[in-house]
């Protein structure tokens, strides 16, 4: 299994964990969040979802944002299944960018994000996308075992 193999098979088990954990989200809690400062669950979804799709093009540029305009810019919050329908051919497009990518890249090429002073290999900073949803993902069932209501058994 090459290097690249492996950070697939890892977004596509975070994925696969989030997803189970996203569709159990019934539609009268989609706008619940802890404080006003917090994203909704619907909103926080959304995301994942999006972010995924902006880690994907600073990767393509090099760390370079410029003049990036999201897919979602303007599109408003569907139900959690209409967000992950949305999102699945920028997905495609990411998972078949990282499969592609050879062992030596992972660790010669540079994600400069200067604006925000950050510098990572790709490598490293693949492992970053991977860690931003799973973060999210924990904060969705922190969220729902506040409000009470059952979660999905994701440690399979």
């Amino acid at each position: 299994m090459t290097p690249s193999d492996l950070l697939i098979l890892n977004f596509e088990e975070i994925r696969r964990r989030s997803t189970k954990i996203w569709k159990a989200i019934s539609a009268d809690c989609y706008s619940w969040r802890p404080d006003v400062g917090a994203m909704t669950l619907q909103e926080m979804v959304r995301h994942v979802l999006e972010g995924e799709h902006l880690y994907h093009v600073i990767m393509e540029r090099g760390g370079v944002i410029g003049d990036y305009i999201s897919p979602w810019t303007d599109r408003p919050l569907g139900t959690i299944r209409e967000e992950i329908e949305f999102a699945e051919p920028f997905r495609k497009e990411f998972l078949d960018a990282v499969h592609g990518f050879r062992s030596e890249e992972l660790e010669t090429v540079d994600i400069d994000r200067h604006d925000i002073g950050q510098k990572s290999k790709l490598g490293k900073y693949l492992l970053k996308t991977a860690y931003h949803e799973a973060v999210h993902t924990g904060q969705i069932l922190s969220y729902l075992r506040t409000l009470g209501v059952n979660r999905p058994v994701i440690w399979d």
